[in-house]
């Protein structure tokens, strides 16, 4: 501790007073909020005194600019310090204005726009009276059945820790003091919570501490290398214990191997949940192992709250543990200059002007278009603008296509598909049914739908999950869409009209019932406010779609989970000498996934030659250069996203067939050749070995590059020391 301030002022706090600080509680429990005071339920059962209240150090979900500065002037009314809070929320992929969910922001491979958006999102936020968003969360995921792998960027480590840099970059900016349009990021979930074991949410996670550090440390470790100034600490347990109050995760290696000194915050209701992990008998030695472990802030418990003090007196705790926390806390309000502005970036005014300005919608538009991804065309799209539509299907003319964790987003305010489709056809060329709900249907919908469709040259059906079945808590052991709507495709296909399906959902699907059934199919994700005008322009061949998976999509749920990063076996099944039997392989179906990591279709086609190295040879001193000549060989301008991946044909612990070590994308005119240029460095070969030790091996390697992990041409070289 170097701040004299903080010190000084940690020195004039009572031990109540301290332990108040780490407590973070809802907004209800503020005077000054609009339901201010109302306790009801659980929130109720925490028995927490308004003294607490009083100098509690943070709130949990305030916004808006009247209500934040209200709450704010009544606590530094009543707290004897004049200490301020600081207001946290969700902002995850959008304030007001709703972006594409992260997973489809991946897809983009766009981190340019994936940085405007958190700045964006930021602003909107920042002006509304937050200063801390939790986000992001860069968890890898490898299993679609588990409802927040919406809220990741997918299922490798690399792309994920680029993405986790440029949307801390996008929230923090580079001088959170003095740039109150930016807000402080918590980077979450600490750690390897993507890893919950059958994609069950809050389920225990059990790997090898290589597995952890190979594939799931990285992304944490790339937000924090970018300044983010807070960690949330997962509900999951890691190595057998959870992670809230494990000691080894967060003392040893979070603060001191990884070097993070910013605010460890728990996630909601976590420090208790030890009781029913089962490691801690009561909440006292809940609170005990928590602020041993280094979580300075609890969220929505009042295990702190009521046992730390009777822990230091007992001599569990020293104080200086306490003392410790609540500096970091202190420290983060000072970044953020609270001490000298406690209202920050809150005005009503410029709140008004800001919040879902034009300007933030056509950015959002803009990601919306990069995110969306073309899984399948046989030449149904773009949609001539001439024919007669119909647009059939429970996402027709929905709103509800912002998806989970777009809290203050209005679904009146989202632009729907049917919405955006108007403005380009004549509405005697567009007929709208709905088909179906999400989940149920009737004899009606359906068979009205099947008598507008016979009207139609070609059918838009526009399908997926509702936002309830997506997200936190929002797990699923069927990742098909719900059968109402499988009945519905299939109907539709009974009538010999070319169908395309407008996917809108918050995971990878098991797309059984559907890749055969029909003859086009887009991936919108859930795509945010002004998702319609984008999915309406790419379907017209307005816009060129460009997005490209970042987490494959299964050939059915009993893959799960597959992913391309996958390592080799003794008997793989492509192998030429290969039994027929015999070999890792599933007797029903292939086990390579439907559509890989990295897939997506253009409305053109490029082609990938001439791949070139600099040399045969590498060493830890001299790079390799990769080259290859990518042609557009159609009738359209497009984006393609080249990628590079590389294997270690021999190392001394087994690895992945391919890893993805760099990408670029580029912009080709019809008919426009470019040579896209790779450097290879020995430091992107290297891994953890059996003694964990990050180091690589000489030998041969494989690189490959190519337009996915599964299409792409392949060079080798040798690693010498």
């Amino acid at each position: 501790m170097n701040n004299n301030r903080i010190t000084s002022l940690i020195n004039k706090m009572t031990i109540h007073e301290k332990i108040s600080q780490l407590i973070q509680l809802a907004t209800p429990f503020y005077e000054g909020a609009a339901n201010g005071g109302q306790i009801t339920g659980p929130m109720l059962e925490l028995g927490i005194q308004k003294e607490d209240v009083i100098n509690s150090g943070s709130v949990l979900g305030a916004s808006g600019a009247k209500e934040v500065r209200s709450i704010q002037e009544v606590h530094l009314k009543d707290n004897r310090l004049g200490i301020p809070l600081l207001m946290m929320a969700d902002i995850v992929h959008g304030y007001k204005t709703i972006f594409p969910v992260p997973l489809a922001i991946g897809c983009s491979w766009d981190l340019e726009a994936a940085e405007k958006s958190a700045e964006i999102a930021a602003k909107e936020a920042s002006v509304s009276g937050v200063h801390v968003t939790f986000a992001p969360m860069v968890d890898l995921v490898r299993d679609p059945r588990w409802g927040r792998v919406m809220e990741s960027t997918g299922e490798d480590p690399f792309l994920n820790s680029e993405f986790a840099r440029a949307l801390v970059r996008g929230f923090q900016g580079n001088d959170l003091s003095n740039e109150t349009d930016r807000v402080a990021a918590c980077v979450k979930h600490f750690a390897a919570y993507g890893a919950a074991e059958g994609g069950r949410d809050y389920n225990t996670v059990d790997m090898s501490e290589r597995q952890l550090r190979e594939s799931y440390l990285p992304a944490y470790k790339a937000a924090l290398d970018e300044g983010c100034e807070m960690v949330m600490t997962a509900f999951n347990t890691v190595d057998g214990i959870p992670a809230t109050g494990n000691k080894r995760l967060m003392r040893d290696l979070l603060r001191e191997e990884m070097g993070f000194n910013g605010v460890l915050i728990s996630d909601w209701g976590a420090v208790k949940e030890q009781i029913p992990h089962g490691v801690a008998r009561d909440e006292k030695e809940a609170a005990e192992k928590a602020i041993q472990a280094g979580v300075d802030i609890e969220m929505m418990t009042s295990c702190y709250a009521h046992h730390l003090q009777s822990l230091i007196e007992e001599g569990k705790v020293e104080e200086k543990t306490i003392d410790e926390a609540v500096y970091r806390i202190l420290e983060l309000k000072e970044k953020l200059g609270l001490f000298e502005n406690p209202y920050r970036g809150a005005d009503e005014e410029r709140e008004k002007e800001i919040v879902l300005s034009e300007t933030h919608r056509k950015a959002a538009y803009e990601l919306a278009v990069k995110s969306s991804v073309l899984l399948k065309n046989d030449g149904i799209l773009p949609l001539n603008k001439e024919k007669k539509i119909a647009l059939i299907g429970p996402f027709a003319k929905s709103g509800d296509i912002l998806g989970p964790w777009s809290w203050l987003g209005s679904k009146d305010e989202a632009v729907t598909l049917f919405e955006g489709i108007s403005k380009k056809v004549s509405s005697e060329n567009l007929l709208v049914e709905k088909g179906c709900d999400v989940e149920t249907g009737s004899e009606e919908l359906l068979n009205q739908a099947i008598t507008t469709a016979k009207e139609a040259d070609v059918i838009v059906l526009a399908l997926g999950e509702d936002s309830e079945m997506s997200g936190e808590a929002g797990c699923r052991a069927d990742i098909r869409l719900p059968e109402i709507q499988l009945e519905l495709i299939s109907k539709i296909k009974g009538l010999g009209k070319p169908v395309a399906v407008v996917l809108f959902n918050g995971r990878p699907l098991d797309l059984t019932g559907i890749e055969g059934q029909v003859d086009a199919i887009l991936e919108a994700w859930y795509p945010g406010t002004e998702g319609g005008n984008a999915v309406a322009d790419i379907i017209f061949g307005e816009r060129n779609p460009s997005g490209k998976l970042t987490m494959s999509f299964p050939y059915t749920v009993g893959q799960v989970p597959v992913y391309y990063n996958n390592y080799n076996t003794g008997r793989p099944k492509d192998a030429p000498d290969a039994q027929v039997r015999y070999v890792s392989q599933y007797l029903d179906i292939p086990n390579a996934p439907l559509y890989p990591f990295g897939h997506g279709l253009s409305y053109t086609n490029y082609k990938y030659s001439e791949l070139k190295l600099s040399s045969n040879t590498m060493t830890s001193d001299q790079s390799l250069n990769v080259s290859v000549n990518v042609i557009n060989s159609g009738d359209v301008a497009g984006e393609e996203i080249v990628q590079l991946y590389v294997r270690d044909m021999a190392g001394e612990v087994v690895r992945p067939l391919k890893e993805l070590k760099a990408f670029e994308k580029v912009t080709l005119a019809p008919g426009e050749t470019k040579t896209i240029e790779f450097t290879l460095t020995e430091e992107q070969l290297r891994y953890h070995h059996a003694d964990l030790a990050f180091t690589s091996d000489a030998g041969e390697f494989t690189v490959f590059v190519g337009g996915s992990s599964r299409d792409v041409l392949s060079a080798a070289f040798e690693l010498t020391k």
